[in-house]
């Protein structure tokens, strides 16, 4: 951590003017919010409407209005939320950030990033170019430039959802931002990592990811016994997960706080990528009954992690950290785009809505499911068959905790590859920019 210990807590500047690149199909939003407008925002309305002459594509339209506000076009993302409880975050983060504003304005509520995220954002694009240039000649050295990158990215969206969060009184509109997988094995290192993270971003809607690895499970429990609000993810089994939880728990009851209800987590529980790993295991088994079971591991296994969600947090150990106003940790689904081209590009969103849960979709997910996406409660309808498919994988030699050790050593492992990737992505671009020294 020496080399990010040098950073001060950069000023928060307004974003530059909207230009949405990604797309939504089958929408129209007008969006105005005085909330934002108060903020510093220029009073504008958004247009959102789809072009269905490539089914992907999106035009923006702003256009300065009277300010007596325009009402906003719905969509399937603002039902998600108001009918059953879900909230659609996106998963991914890059600048412009006012990039986000057609999303808030479609029902998006919150936003997710990783190291892999800000690899592709910072390398791929020149809108950093010029905040980097003054960090490396304020004599910055090349990860202390990641992070005040990312800090302001960061501090920048959590302005924008804001209002979300104070319109929720804190239980919606947070962004994420992960400590350095470098930590992953480094439980001590985690915490100082969350604590400074906390601090320089120094928002109140921000989210301090942190890794369910074995090492980090104390790390969770110390950072939330510290009043830190934090983002578990990389979670890939239920024995993890039920760790998480009980570090949740025991963080909470060993704060020390009076009210709890300012101190929130979500619990990123990873989906698509479970059925990469275990079709492979079957397709190797190859048996009728193997191959039948594809694409079916990580819907099921998601829907007994929300059966053990609705077991945790109830009964007097949890009705004892109620009474002090202390909220339970949401099940995120993360993970959601469909690697498989056969299945239903829905497959990880739409069998997964429930109450008090969150979805982060990437733009694959998010633009699916916003098209042809439907709102019913479908995580706790087919229980019995989950756990049916769940104890027929077992049968057939799949072992949950391996297939979780696996999956978590190959995220910590790309994650670790993206920030390094990244690091040396910065330092050829001062390089070329005479700026630093080889």
């Amino acid at each position: 951590m020496a080399s990010i210990s040098k950073l001060s807590n950069p000023s928060f500047a307004s974003p530059s003017s909207a230009k949405f690149r990604s797309s939504q199909p089958r929408s129209l939003v007008d969006f105005h919010t005085k909330a934002l407008v108060n903020r510093g925002f220029p009073s504008s309305r958004l247009s959102v409407r789809a072009n269905h002459v490539d089914r992907r594509s999106l035009v923006i339209k702003c256009s300065q209005v009277d300010g007596n506000g325009a009402q906003i076009k719905r969509t399937v993302l603002h039902d998600l939320y108001e009918q059953q409880g879900q909230s659609p975050w996106y998963d991914n983060l890059c600048r412009p950030i006012t990039d986000l504003l057609p999303l808030i304005a479609s029902g998006v509520r919150g936003v997710t990033s990783n190291p892999a995220i800000f690899q592709k954002a910072i390398s791929s694009s020149n809108a950093y170019n010029e905040q980097f240039r003054g960090l490396v000649q304020a004599g910055k050295d090349i990860e202390a430039a990641y992070w005040e990158l990312v800090i302001k990215d960061i501090q920048d969206a959590c302005k924008l959802f804001e209002p979300i969060y104070d319109q929720t009184d804190g239980a919606d509109g947070y962004v994420s931002v992960e400590v350095s997988p470098r930590l992953a094995d480094d439980t001590k290192g985690t915490v100082e990592a969350a604590k400074w993270l906390h601090k320089v971003v120094d928002r109140s809607n921000v989210y301090i990811k942190i890794p369910t690895t074995a090492e980090c499970i104390p790390s969770i429990k110390e950072v939330i016994s510290l009043g830190i609000s934090i983002n578990v993810t990389l979670i890939f089994s239920l024995p993890r997960y039920e760790a998480v939880i009980d570090a949740y728990l025991d963080g909470l009851e060993s704060s020390g706080l009076s009210d709890l209800s300012r101190v929130t987590s979500v619990a990123s529980f990873f989906v698509s990528r479970v059925d990469t790993l275990v079709d492979k295991m079957l397709e190797k088994i190859g048996t009728p009954e193997a191959l039948d079971l594809r694409g079916k591991a990580a819907v099921a296994q998601a829907a007994l992690a929300y059966k053990l969600y609705q077991k945790k947090f109830s009964g007097p150990r949890w009705e004892a950290l109620v009474k002090k106003g202390a909220k339970k940790q949401r099940l995120l689904w993360a993970s959601t785009s469909v690697k498989n081209p056969a299945y239903s590009d829905t497959l990880y969103v739409a069998p997964l809505i429930g109450p008090d849960t969150v979805s982060t979709m990437p733009d694959q997910a998010l633009q699916a499911f916003i098209d042809h996406g439907t709102v019913s409660r479908t995580i706790d309808a087919n229980v019995s068959e989950a756990e049916g498919i769940y104890s027929a994988l077992e049968k057939l030699g799949i072992d949950w905790n391996e297939v979780g050790y696996q999956l978590e050593v190959e995220g910590v492992g790309s994650f670790k590859k993206s920030f390094d990737s990244l690091l040396d992505s910065l330092q050829e671009k001062g390089n070329s920019l005479k700026l630093v020294s080889l």
